[in-house]
């Protein structure tokens, strides 16, 4: 079997690239480990894409700027990132609104709320599966080709040159050759084992929020065959998810936006860290990580009546009771512990003007650790508490690439046909920390590079 672009999965950052390398005359095929039905990776479990613009529209309030959002990268990456590759994606960001309504992407109109995404983020009609069902209806209107149930096994290189694939497809390997490899197939975050490397026995008690099929296989062959890795090796981005959620592919129902709103606390009854550090889309994703690190990687989000309305309604309904203590007891916790972590937070309360809208006033005072925004006493009974997880959405290991998507091996030396983008290159730009909508922009924005670099290259 031959092709010109062979793209390797079939997720957001796989289908930009694929519409790219065919909108500009190359035969392309895109391989899928997933089935049919599964096909889209993470990004069929998605919501918005975070994108650069200096007008307002219908779908994006006021505007957000170059300078603005890449300062917004800088912080939540604590300063680690590439920057002139940011940059360029930030830059191409602009675009996105108009290129994916061009292959069939819907647009919803601006949000509102204490998710303060509607001046940054622009949502999918539809979310996610719509997104992924429109680049699909595209592609086959413009004659890509699309493998399903294909698993990458191996590659064959020959002096920094991709020169075949060997693919195993209905239980045989079959071997296609191409002028040009796009690998676009995601971390190795639905990979247990692989955590346990760095976490240990921990890694049982993680929730993988997306596919199944996203095990790191095909970066552990890269990496072995000598291409440059980039990225913290241990690091994911996770999100605090309800406690019962599924293993896998549970998605974005599955997060819980109670925490700015109320305390965490973990199994000893005792809050950990700063729940009102910042805007949500800027921390929610440390969450993970965070309650990764507490006894038997577990930790309830705790919040009174007034606070129910603030935040979007859950999949779950938490559990309830008249008083602290009675709460602790149904979720098995020492009641006489939470019970003082609830006291000693609510005297250490100073009052100020609440505003969920803005970087308020209403902190605590003589606490540790501190709650810096939005520190309201919890009283008004009844009481409510919520499970909560570590819910991996992606790895940070990550393959090098340059500003062309191209890989880049071990010794410098920059592959001729071999290009890279979605999660299996996030931490080109990432090391550590994430930004609402930021990996959908980042997946299209370097697919399209690469599509179309790989394509011009034929």
């Amino acid at each position: 079997m031959e092709t010109e672009v062979l793209v390797v999965g079939g997720g957001n950052a796989a289908m930009a690239a694929a519409l790219s390398a065919r909108d500009r005359g190359a035969k392309v095929l895109v391989i899928e480990r997933a089935p049919h039905f599964y096909r889209g990776g993470n990004s069929r479990l998605t919501r918005d894409y975070r994108c650069m613009h200096l007008e307002e529209s219908e779908y994006m309030m006021g505007q957000y700027t170059e300078e603005e959002f890449l300062d917004d990268l800088k912080r939540v990456a604590g300063g680690e990132i590439n920057e002139s590759l940011a940059r360029l994606i930030v830059r191409k960001s602009a675009e996105l609104p108009d290129w994916l309504e061009s292959q069939g992407v819907r647009w919803q109109p601006t949000l509102s709320g204490t998710l303060h995404l509607g001046r940054t983020n622009i949502f999918q009609l539809g979310g996610g599966k719509a997104v992924m069902n429109s680049y699909y209806q595209t592609a086959k209107k413009k004659g890509v080709e699309v493998l399903y149930d294909a698993k990458l096994e191996d590659v064959v290189i020959e002096n920094n040159e991709f020169k075949a694939a060997k693919v195993l497809i209905d239980n045989k390997v079959v071997i296609i050759k191409a002028k040009m490899i796009i690998f676009a197939c995601g971390g190795f975050e639905a990979n247990i084992e692989w955590h346990k490397r760095y976490w240990g026995e921990a890694a049982d008690n993680f929730v993988i929020r997306g596919t199944p099929y996203n095990t790191g296989n095909v970066l552990e062959m890269l990496l072995n065959k000598g291409a440059a890795q980039v990225g913290e090796k241990d690091a994911f981005h996770a999100v605090a998810v309800d406690g019962r959620a599924p293993k896998f592919d549970g998605g974005i129902v599955t997060r819980l936006d109670s925490v700015p709103f109320g305390i965490v606390v973990n199994k000893n009854g005792q809050r950990f860290y700063d729940e009102g550090e910042d805007f949500w889309p800027k921390r929610y994703a440390i969450w993970g990580g965070l309650i990764a690190r507490q006894p038997d990687q577990v930790a309830y989000s705790i919040i009174d009546s007034e606070a129910r309305s603030r935040f979007l309604p859950t999949v779950w309904k938490p559990e309830s009771a008249p008083t602290i203590k009675e709460l602790a007891g149904k979720l098995g916790l020492n009641p006489d512990a939470v019970e003082k972590t609830v006291k000693d937070f609510n005297n250490a309360c100073r009052p100020g003007n609440f505003n969920p809208a803005e970087l308020d006033d209403c902190k605590t005072e003589g606490l540790t650790p501190q709650k810096s925004h939005w520190a309201l006493k919890i009283e008004k009974a009844p009481f409510y508490a919520y499970p909560l997880r570590t819910g991996i959405t992606f790895t940070y290991l990550a393959v090098k690439v340059n500003e062309e998507a191209r890989m880049i091996m071990e010794d410098g030396s920059i592959t001729k046909n071999m290009f890279a983008c979605g999660e299996i290159a996030a931490g080109n730009v990432l090391r550590r920390g994430y930004l609402a909508g930021f990996g959908l922009t980042m997946g299209a924005c370097l697919g399209r590079i690469a599509g179309e670099v790989a394509a011009n290259g034929i």
